[in-house]
């Protein structure tokens, strides 16, 4: 559950720190008070995109932190994704908004925001004010029935993508292939040309690369002497100042004092080796300049020999392994363009072959969402029989169309309801107005809530367009809900805000000289002034009060 939230100099939010509690959590306040900030909070918390204007004037940075205790399945999620815990089972969200730029992290550990929308999920649902006009898209109803059908739905539907995309090459390979003879001629006799015009080089993987070398050494080669030259008498005996001489000169006289101080042995020894490694290696430099001869025949074949590796880099690859593999898959296009109707019915065999396996996929996965249908479908029923749908209808349609396979399959999932007797089913996006479509997804959201491990469910103003008994069918609807979750719900009737475990009051005013947005829990006698408020009279009376009392007897009396 998500144990608490802090925000700092966010929009008109100087600084605020709110603690929920289990069941429900109610927020109230005047319209524009800035309940949408703290649900906005929320999401850039969970890596929504970030704006510098949501930075408060004057501020250098925004910040939200979101606490979450997590339930076993959620510590095991977090886990997968390799992100760090605290204490157990404490997960800390931090996002911190400076011009520019957002840093992001995990219980200390910086992450991106694409890692905390995969999180998120996880973690919470959040029902925003628009979000039931996803039901008046046909594409999101197949969506629904599938998260109802579970994990083997999931399992098909992975295996399907990826059967999908092997059918996809095969199909884009026939067209490819499908070429007249006339074509098919002239491109048999560009390949066997340019596989004759590899194979001929008689190239050698990496080839090229010793040929620069080698290329590199024959054009230096002038320079290359003149270092050796000037090296091998530097370090030589002939020369009166070279360092062999040198060394020879101090070993002589240092023998010198060899028979009157014994303790110029090892220095004599140490300076006679160094003057064999000399030796040595003026021995080995001339070696070197031996074999700097320049060969002009050598050179020329060389280079004509390079200008050819470079000719066929150009044409085939940008190096000599690239160009032998390009020999290779000309080859194997060649061999098919030789075996071209052999070739054409082994791949049409294999793609007759992946489509049929596509449709026995795609059938297994229609019998599951078929078989899902109609328990879903009479769960949603009776869900939205309890918010006030008097005699309604409500079937989910599963219909195979074969030649239209997805990675979701081939079937086309429509919700079919009828809220007036007598009236025939027709496609739900067709007929429900705002108001129903509201009660439709809080129906959707409790039904699924017993199958979800996410322990908290946020709703931003669920009262959308309802009133009345309505209103109270779905306070008692979201009190009972809350008896298994944590319910933060953002409201302006009455009859859900009696629903509260915790209730929190919202306002804007004055504070200084600027306008800013603060957010406190309310006590039972607060709480109860607030319901006051919400009923609708412009002065709190008596009879109003006693009226708000009531409605929160009796919301305890529904949550048992």
């Amino acid at each position: 559950m998500l144990e608490s939230i802090h925000v700092k100099n966010l929009a008109l939010i100087d600084e605020q720190e709110v603690d929920f509690c289990k069941g429900m959590n109610i927020l109230t306040g005047e319209t524009g008070a800035g309940k949408s900030i703290l649900i906005g909070s929320i999401n850039l918390a969970l890596g929504a995109k970030a704006d510098k204007d949501y930075i408060r004037s004057g501020a250098e940075y925004a910040l939200v932190e979101l606490i979450f205790s997590l339930n076993p399945q959620q510590c095991e999620q977090v886990r997968k994704m390799d992100l760090p815990l605290e204490d157990g089972n404490t997960l800390i969200l931090q996002r911190k908004l400076m011009p520019g730029k957002s840093i992001c992290r995990v219980c200390g550990e910086s992450v991106s925001a694409s890692q905390l929308k995969k999180l998120a999920p996880y973690l919470l649902d959040l029902y925003g004010q628009h979000e039931h006009q996803s039901l008046l898209k046909p594409a999101a109803y197949r969506k629904m029935l599938d998260d109802y059908v579970g994990e083997e739905g999931t399992k098909i539907r992975l295996e399907l993508k990826s059967k999908l995309e092997e059918f996809k090459k095969i199909t884009e390979e026939l067209e490819k292939q499908n070429l007249d003879e006339k074509e098919r001629a002239a491109r048999t006799r560009l390949l066997e040309f340019e596989v004759q015009e590899i194979e001929a080089a008689a190239l050698i993987p990496s080839e090229d690369e010793q040929l620069e070398k080698k290329y590199r050494k024959l054009i230096n080669s002038k320079k290359i002497k003149e270092v050796a030259s000037l090296v091998h008498g530097f370090t030589g005996y002939e020369e009166e100042n070279s360092a062999g001489a040198v060394v020879g000169y101090a070993l002589r006289e240092l023998k010198t004092i060899s028979g009157v101080d014994e303790e110029a042995q090892p220095l004599i020894d140490q300076l006679m080796d160094i003057d064999n490694l000399l030796n040595d290696f003026n021995r080995s430099m001339a070696d070197y300049q031996d074999g700097l001869e320049f060969d002009g025949e050598e050179f020329a074949a060389l280079e004509e020999r390079l200008n050819m590796v470079n000719h066929l880099k150009s044409k085939y690859g940008n190096s000599v392994d690239a160009v032998l593999a390009a020999g290779e898959e000309k080859e194997r296009e060649l061999e098919r363009l030789n075996h071209f109707e052999e070739y054409m019915e082994q791949l049409k065999r294999r793609a007759d072959q992946q489509r049929a396996e596509l449709l026995l996929l795609c059938g297994g996965l229609s019998k599951l969402r078929a078989k899902a249908a109609k328990p879903l479908s009479g769960q949603l029923k009776k869900a939205m029989a309890d918010l006030n749908f008097q005699d309604v209808r409500f079937e989910i349609s599963v219909t195979p169309e074969e030649d239209h396979i997805t990675s979701e399959g081939y079937d086309q999932v429509e919700f079919l309801i009828s809220t007036n007797p007598g009236e025939a089913l027709r496609p739900l996006w067709q007929i429900a107005s705002g108001g129903e479509l509201s009660r439709i997804m809080l129906a959707f959201k409790t039904v699924f809530a017993d199958k979800d491990e996410t322990d908290t469910l946020i709703f931003d103003e669920i009262d959308t367009g309802i009133s009345g008994k309505t209103a109270w069918k779905v306070a008692e609807k979201l009190g009972k809900l809350s008896g298994g979750h944590q319910i933060i719900c953002i409201t302006h009737l009455a009859q859900i805000a009696s629903m509260a475990d915790g209730h929190f009051l919202i306002e804007k005013g004055l504070h200084g000289e600027r306008t800013a947005t603060s957010i406190r829990e309310l006590t039972e006698e607060e709480s109860l002034k607030e319901l006051a408020r919400l009923l609708g009279s412009g002065e709190i009376t008596k009879a109003v009060f006693e009226n708000a009392k009531e409605m929160k007897e009796n919301a305890k009396a529904v949550k048992g």
